[in-house]
């Protein structure tokens, strides 16, 4: 059983970092490619098929309740032995007075581990904010996940409504919908950073994430849409009824 052992052959450890390397190519490649309005248009995706997902009941029941969203359309994760986890997403928060959803921030997720694993898979990943202290944590330049605030794994599928007591006193809950051979994702010690460059891209000048969230002196008409369907859920309306697109490969 050597292949457990702690001690890992050179070579071993060689062609691990090599496969890695190999297997994390396309998310640079993916992350260069895209654009703002890009991200923004795939996250709106994101949210409608989280709200069209018959295991996203919870998700969809509690959305009202969020203070923000963060939406990462595509996390992409590879490893062999060592492992990596990367994307970009969208993070808004909403008006505790009006009801109001701000125009989106753009940030960055990363995540290294390392252990026994095998596989690669891309997620879809979006992150529901409960609290305050949620909200102020994401408004810092670089955050990492489970450090100053709460985080917890949302609940999934049907017959869960009587065991979300402790989830709903964390300040973040994370939901993924995931193909691959990866069994689930862990966000813990991931760190998220704001992307400057594309805020500054999307808006026309340098902003920081709380003239975009919280201030609000910036806006992009382009991000009405995105904007729609979150005051659509979180007025308690229905959804549009498109058919659930298919989570990433």
């Amino acid at each position: 059983m050597a292949l457990f052992s702690r001690s890992i052959n050179p070579l071993t450890l060689s062609c691990a970092l090599l496969i890695l390397l190999l297997l994390g190519q396309p998310s640079v490649s993916t992350a260069e490619n895209a654009d703002p309005q890009d991200l923004v248009d795939k996250s709106r995706m994101t949210l409608n098929g989280f709200l069209a997902d018959s295991n996203m009941g919870w998700f969809r029941d509690h959305m009202p309740d969020a203070k923000g969203i963060f939406i990462v359309p595509q996390l992409l994760k590879a490893a062999f032995f060592f492992g990596g986890e990367g994307g970009s997403g969208v993070f808004l928060v909403k008006d505790d007075k009006t009801g109001e959803w701000s125009d989106p921030a753009f940030y960055t997720m990363g995540a290294g581990s390392f252990g026994f694993q095998f596989g690669a898979q891309a997620s879809e990943v979006v992150l529901l904010v409960m609290s305050q202290r949620g909200v102020e944590s994401l408004l810092t330049s670089t955050f990492k996940l489970g450090g100053d605030v709460s985080v917890a794994v949302g609940p999934v599928g049907a017959g869960i409504e009587g065991s979300t007591a402790m989830n709903l006193s964390a300040d973040l809950l994370t939901f993924a919908r995931a193909k691959g051979l990866f069994g689930g994702i862990s966000l813990e010690g991931a760190v998220i950073a704001t992307r400057d460059e594309w805020n500054q891209d999307y808006y026309g000048k340098e902003v920081r994430p709380t003239d975009i969230l919280v201030k609000r002196t910036v806006k992009n008409s382009q991000a009405a849409g995105l904007k729609a369907s979150l005051a659509r859920v979180a007025a308690g309306k229905p959804t549009t009824g498109h058919a659930t697109p298919p989570a990433p490969e």
